[in-house]
């Protein structure tokens, strides 16, 4: 073989050890975003089935809102659909915005800084859902008491004796449960990202 032609199969491998790299990289990042958007599905699904249920109640409290006859009711009427619709559409919408980093686009910094930028918008979300949550635990039982039941439960003191306390700690065992779960799930996907780097 002359070196000519030892060199002309020399440059084909290469070329060819080049492709099935480049081939390599692109499985990977695939593999690797669909990881990630599986991950970001663990929180994704609850949510949107949260959402579904907040919408309902949201939609029977707008449409039974004349049931809310006094001015505390109505309030409390108000808070709860409130609450039921623009959180969890700011939820969802946290959630979409980190399904939608690009990092087969974007370099591995670019990936990471706008992972961590929008992890932090959803944090904040979600922040603002356990404080809220404990208002709306109180807003939402005369509502639900009122277009259910037709009885003003604001008047039944010995109700509030025992509910306050049990819708308390309720919202704040959930809630924490919930954070865990979410920030479990939020750094395996951080993870996910940082194995690119490798």
């Amino acid at each position: 073989m002359e070196l000519e032609e030892m060199k002309g199969l020399w440059e084909n491998m290469s070329e060819e050890l080049d492709r099935q790299k480049l081939l390599t990289d692109k499985m990977v990042v695939e593999m690797t975003r669909q990881k990630y958007r599986d991950k970001l599905g663990q929180i994704s699904l609850p949510e949107t089935v949260g959402t579904i249920i907040c919408f309902a109640m949201a939609a029977y409290a707008i449409f039974n809102f004349e049931k809310l006859d006094t001015w505390y009711l109505a309030l409390c009427g108000i808070i709860s659909i409130a609450f039921c619709l623009v959180l969890p559409i700011l939820s969802l919408k946290s959630i979409d915005r980190m399904k939608k980093i690009d990092f087969g686009k974007n370099s591995y910094r670019e990936s990471l800084i706008q992972y961590a930028k929008e992890k932090d918008r959803f944090i904040k979300v979600q922040k603002a859902g356990y404080y809220l949550g404990f208002v709306f635990s109180l807003a939402v039982l005369p509502v639900a008491g009122k277009l259910m039941r037709g009885k003003d439960l604001l008047l039944d003191a010995k109700l509030w004796i025992w509910y306050i306390p049990l819708a308390l700690i309720f919202h704040f065992l959930f809630s924490k449960w919930v954070w865990k779960h979410y920030s479990s799930i939020a750094k395996g996907a951080q993870n996910l990202l940082k194995e690119l780097k490798d």
